[in-house]
C-alpha cells in the first residue's frame, strides 16, 4: 500500500546518530500511512493544512505548528487542504527505516 508520502532526506548520516531531518510533502487529499516510529520524531507544518492524528486523537495543523510525536505512538497525516501539505521531520535519535512500523493490514 505504501507509505502515500515523499519523503527528502536533508541531514541523515550514522556519523551524526542523534538527530535527522527529512522534508515531507503529502498531496491534495491524500492520508499517510498509519505507522509508529521507534524514535520521537516532530513535525514542522511549513505549507498547506491538513489533519494530524497521533494515539487516536486528531489536531488541524497549518504553517508555524510544531507537533511532537513519542516513540510508539500511532500516527498519520491528512492533507485537508488545496494544495501540497509540506512539512519537516526532525527524528531524534536519527531515522532509519528498522525504526518505522507500519500499523495497516497488507491488503
Amino acid at each position: 500500500m505504501g507509505e502515500r508520502i515523499y519523503v527528502t532526506e536533508i541531514m541523515n548520516a550514522p556519523q551524526e546518530p542523534d538527530v535527522s531531518l527529512a522534508r515531507c510533502r503529502v498531496p491534495v487529499g491524500v492520508t499517510t500511512q498509519l505507522h509508529s516510529l521507534s524514535v520521537t520524531e516532530w513535525y514542522m507544518i511549513e505549507v498547506g493544512t491538513g489533519v494530524i492524528e497521533i494515539d487516536g486523537a486528531q489536531a488541524e495543523v497549518r504553517p508555524g505548528d510544531c507537533l511532537r510525536i513519542a516513540p510508539s505512538q500511532s500516527q498519520r497525516i491528512t492533507n485537508t487542504g488545496e494544495e501540497d501539505l509540506i512539512f519537516m521531520t526532525l527524528c531524534q535519535p536519527r531515522f532509519v527505516p528498522e525504526c518505522y512500523r507500519s500499523l495497516e493490514e497488507d491488503l
